[in-house]
């Protein structure tokens, strides 16, 4: 009897370690790393802006958007906008989503008005801008995406007169693919 009851304890305490649960970290890559965006807000403004990401990793992507007026009131004050970005995500979803901070760099045509003469003349000029942005991105399991972001930059090449602030922002919906 002392050798079963031994023998039955030596096994318990052995199995015991199965009985744990590990958490399991997937190591599987992302299959589908493209996707295609459109901002629902600017739609409903007058302004058309595509975006395009590629995602290198779980937890980084790189993309560019356009920003492009179909509204003549949007285009007395912005021609186009052209914004390639980085975005480094944070969370535990490991798929590219979830929050984010984005680096992005911004070739901008704008109006800078002013006065000769008591008349008003458009003055459109290019600039380059620099700036951040945060946001959030969730995506479903059939790969639509749902994206809340905004960002601020300052332009590099403005003049005294004019500011030297742009943003950016939206409400985005797209698709994974």
């Amino acid at each position: 009897m002392k050798k079963s009851s031994i023998i039955l304890i030596a096994l318990l305490l052995l199995s015991l370690p199965s009985f744990s649960q590990e958490k399991q970290v997937s190591n599987q890559s992302l299959e589908n790393v493209s996707e295609i965006k459109l901002n629902g807000i600017l739609l409903i403004l007058g302004v058309f802006e595509p975006s395009y990401e590629f995602i290198l990793n779980e937890e980084s992507a790189i993309g560019i958007s356009a920003f492009l007026p179909f509204d003549k009131d949007v285009t007395d004050e912005i021609k186009y906008y052209i914004s390639p970005y980085y975005r480094m995500y944070f969370g535990n979803k490991n798929n590219a989503s979830g929050f984010f901070g984005e680096a992005f760099g911004m070739l901008n045509n704008s109006n800078r008005e002013f006065d000769l003469f008591d008349t008003e003349e458009d003055n459109f000029k290019t600039d380059f801008a620099l700036g951040f942005g945060f946001g959030g991105k969730w995506v479903n399991k059939r790969g639509f995406i749902f994206e809340l972001s905004m960002g601020i930059g300052r332009n590099l090449f403005y003049n005294d007169d004019d500011d030297p602030l742009v943003g950016k922002g939206g409400i985005t919906l797209g698709y994974r693919f």
